[in-house]
C-alpha cells in the first residue's frame, strides 16, 4: 500500500500565494510521474500540473506562468507553488503518483491523496 500525505491548502486572497506539498511512502519501487489535480464544485477533475521521471513538466493553460511544480526524487515528494491566485483556482487539490511497486516493468501503482481545500476569496 502507498500513502500520500498532502499539506499547504487554505484560504488566501486574490493575488496571494500558497505552496502545496505531498509526500509518498509505502511499497514504492519507482515513480514514473507525480502530479496535482483539482476539482471545483460542479466540474470534473482536471490536471493542473505533473512532472515526469526525466524532469519534464506539464501545466494546464489556465495556470501557466503562475504555478510551478517540483519534485524531490530521493524523498518521493512533490510540491506545487501557486502564485497570483485567482478565485477560479478555488478547488480541492489532489496529489497523484503513478509508478511501480516492484522490479516488474508493468506500472501497477496509481495512488491518490485525500485532497486539500484551496479557497481564493476576498
Amino acid at each position: 500500500q502507498v500513502q500520500l500525505v498532502e499539506s499547504g491548502g487554505g484560504l488566501v486572497q486574490p493575488g496571494g500565494s500558497l505552496r502545496l506539498s505531498c509526500a509518498a511512502s509505502g511499497s514504492i519501487f519507482s515513480i514514473n510521474e507525480m502530479g496535482w489535480y483539482r476539482q471545483a464544485p460542479g466540474k470534473q477533475r482536471e490536471l493542473v500540473a505533473n512532472i515526469i521521471s526525466g524532469g519534464s513538466t506539464n501545466y494546464a493553460d489556465s495556470v501557466k506562468g503562475r504555478f510551478t511544480i517540483g519534485r524531490d526524487n530521493a524523498k518521493n515528494s512533490v510540491y506545487l507553488q501557486m502564485n497570483s491566485l485567482k478565485p477560479e483556482d478555488t478547488a480541492v487539490y489532489y496529489c497523484n503518483v503513478v509508478g511501480r511497486s516492484s522490479w516488474r516493468l508493468t506500472p501497477d501503482l496509481n495512488s491518490w491523496g485525500q485532497g486539500t481545500q484551496v479557497t481564493v476569496s476576498s
